[in-house]
């Protein structure tokens, strides 16, 4: 028998390694952040953001500097240490929210931060932030200081690429080209729309800051003020869904703003090398990919059936109006919400806990399982009935969209997706369970259902379970979901085998 994963001294300096070139993101995060408690007279806020850099800064010198030398990774290492990474970073990027908390001074903006005081509520805001959830533990998001505030909205515009993307825009020198594209592939990425990752990864960049410009720009001709245009574009685009302004007056309350922001989540939730094909050939390519047809058939589908139950509580305007948003913010995993979905009936909860299960396509910033993968489902179930009808030599091609799946590759195809299918579903039902036992009594099942779907859907979509109240338990339990639901689930199980099981 041969030791674990962690037994091998090369395969923990490979992971070391990596992690160390991983850290700088939270610290040129902190220090790019600087500007905003200057702007905004936060004094209190500029030494946490300058720790938070040091601290990171210090631990990726301590972490690369020793294992330099250390193999290029393969994909066991790439998807272990993004899994690491992924517990590592936030727990970083919640030094700003304790030491805000703590050196705030008095007055309603220390009140509203004593939340943070907690270091539970601080990492959960973080990997709330990081994973592109936007579930928020925060009392009030409209007290925060603005340093919080563009904290918050930032952690969900880098987290929703990805940091190890991040790290692969700007890494220098000369790498193989299979150990980008593990560390890539590691972060439940595998699109290539440039012949190169580094290529791919610029491009990547590049769209995100086009979308985010334009929605920013839209919003602020519309009327929305600057600080919640720039906010709100971020968080649309990234499909996190962090608000900065109050539940009662949400950027939504404008028609046109909630269009725009409509338009900004749909856009995150289709895949970005559909986009920059788009872009480089026109808006038709859009619908000649056949995920985003599917995925706008769905979103669509999704929309009716919850105007449908809708009816019974407002007029068909207002239903179609709320419904829409709601099921768009859901389907594209961002959770902007109106408080009027805290009185919405169990069936409209379930649809909306559906389409964050969905979630959107392969290769953009959304989450869930991805429409493809129930594409792919959909077609298996409709290809084995064809087989069973056909006559015994009949050759049935599986196809999806004009592309035919070889005979040989069909079996696999069918079984990754019902495999995703079903762990899924298994993490969801484990973070049902844990909230039936920590959340209060008044919630019912389908509640719980929708904020559990919310947290490993990467949404946000809240019925007001989560908050600063929550056991203990039960926010590490979201956590779990969250930190599932961002890496696709395959990584983390790795992880722990890696921990547990010993190499034979």
């Amino acid at each position: 028998m041969k030791p674990s994963f962690f037994g091998s001294r090369e395969d923990l300096s490979i992971v070391l390694r990596d992690l160390g070139r991983v850290m700088p993101v939270v610290g040129v995060m902190a220090l790019a952040s600087l500007f905003v408690p200057i702007v905004y007279r936060e004094s209190y806020a500029i030494l946490p953001l300058v720790l938070t850099a040091a601290a990171a800064f210090s631990l990726a010198l301590a972490l690369y500097l020793p294992f330099r030398r250390a193999p290029e990774p393969q994909l066991r290492h790439a998807m272990i240490g993004a899994s690491l990474a992924w517990l590592i970073l936030p727990a970083f990027g919640a030094l700003p929210f304790v030491l805000c908390a703590l050196w705030a001074g008095g007055g309603t903006t220390a009140a509203n931060l004593a939340a943070f005081r907690d270091p539970a509520n601080a990492f959960f805001e973080s990997m709330s932030g990081f994973t592109g959830t936007g579930l928020s533990v925060a009392p009030r998001a409209d007290f925060l200081p603005h340093t919080l505030q563009w904290w918050r909205s930032f952690t969900e515009w880098v987290g929703g690429l990805g940091v190890v993307v991040v790290v692969l825009s700007i890494l220098s020198g000369p790498r193989p080209g299979a150990a980008l594209y593990s560390m890539y592939y590691a972060e439940a990425r595998t699109e290539r729309i440039q012949p190169t990752i580094r290529s791919t990864v610029r491009a990547l960049w590049w769209i995100l800051f086009l979308f985010t410009a334009v929605s920013m720009a839209l919003q602020w001709r519309l009327g929305t003020p600057i600080w919640q245009a720039a906010n709100h574009a971020m968080t649309a685009v990234a499909t996190g869904g962090f608000c900065v302004t109050a539940p009662d007056a949400a950027p939504y309350a404008n028609v046109g703003v909630m269009i725009v922001l409509m338009v900004s989540m749909f856009a995150g939730a289709i895949s970005f090398s559909v986009h920059y094909a788009a872009l480089g050939g026109g808006w038709r390519k859009l619908f000649s990919d056949y995920q985003t047809r599917a995925y706008i058939g769905f979103v669509l589908v999704g929309i009716a059936f919850l105007t449908l139950e809708n009816l019974s509580r407002s007029g068909p305007l207002a239903a179609f109006r709320d419904s829409a948003f709601h099921f768009v913010s859901a389907a594209s995993t961002t959770g902007f919400q109106t408080p009027a979905l805290l009185t919405w009936s169990e069936t409209a909860k379930l649809l909306l806990a559906a389409g964050m299960f969905i979630g959107g396509a392969a290769g953009s910033t959304a989450g869930g399982i991805k429409i493809i993968r129930l594409v792919v489902l959909l077609k298996g179930l409709q290809w084995r009935f064809r087989q069973i009808l056909s006559p015994r030599r009949a050759v049935i091609p599986f196809r999806i969209g004009q592309t035919t799946i070889a005979d040989e590759d069909v079996g696999g195809r069918l079984e990754d997706a019902a495999l995703m299918l079903f762990l899924w579903a298994a993490f969801i039902v484990v973070g049902v369970v844990v909230l039936l036992h920590t959340a209060p009594p008044q919630f019912s099942l389908a509640d719980m259902v929708l904020e559990v779907a919310s947290a490993q859907g990467n949404s946000g979509l809240s019925t007001g379970i989560t908050g600063p109240q929550m056991a203990l338990a039960g926010k590490m339990a979201l956590c779990f979901n969250m930190w599932v639901g961002r890496l696709e689930i395959i990584p983390i199980l790795i992880l722990i085998r890696s921990l547990l099981v010993r190499r034979r």
